[in-house]
């Protein structure tokens, strides 16, 4: 799996971006969420940000990706195919692989897709639980070409609670105005 790269060190620094936040690469191992999942862009600065990071980042994607000419380069790039079509246990599944790895992060967009969503997908926060895995949220801030790294959070097991935590991160990031993070906060007590 390719990590660090100075193509990539190089094309990150010249498109303008910056991380912003303390890498912790002092985890064994992390569940990392990036929103918003907003553009085909976010694959590529996310590349040029894990090398800046220069940590051995993952990443689910789905298994249509991996399919046909560019599934190898996917594969060499560090990704894992997931299949989202069909009931088959895959929070279990990425559990057990965190289970049986030392050390082991990996990257997810938890919106599922680029369009606006009302809620995030919740295989995320079950898979951090289960797998005793602290969750990093990382925001893509498109308007300052900020990659923000907030420090990591350990999930409590209460979805409903934790939420808020999540949103009130993402709603400081600008640009990521999206329905879930009204939807989540609207409940706020």
């Amino acid at each position: 799996m390719l990590i660090k790269s100075s193509l990539f060190d190089l094309a990150f620094r010249l498109s303008g971006w910056k991380l912003v936040g303390d890498v912790p690469t002092h985890l064994p191992k992390s569940l990392i969420i990036v929103c918003p999942h907003a553009t085909w862009k976010d694959f590529p600065i996310g590349l040029g940000a894990r090398s800046m990071m220069n940590m051995p980042i993952n990443f689910w994607g789905k298994k249509e990706l991996f399919d046909g000419p560019f599934g190898g380069m996917f594969s060499w790039l560090g990704g894992y195919p997931v299949d989202r079509a069909k009931n088959n246990n895959l929070v279990g599944a990425i559990v057990d692989i965190y289970h049986s790895k030392e050390s082991f992060h990996a990257v997810l967009a938890p919106e599922g897709t680029r369009k606006d969503v009302a809620a995030l997908k919740t295989g995320f926060y079950y898979i951090a639980v289960q797998a005793n895995v602290p969750i990093i949220m990382i925001g893509f801030d498109y308007v300052n070409k900020e990659i923000r790294i907030r420090e990591p959070f350990t999930p409590t097991g209460d979805f409903e609670k934790d939420k808020l935590v999540i949103a009130e991160y993402y709603q400081s990031v600008p640009g990521v105005q999206k329905t879930w993070i009204a939807n989540y906060l609207v409940d706020r007590v």
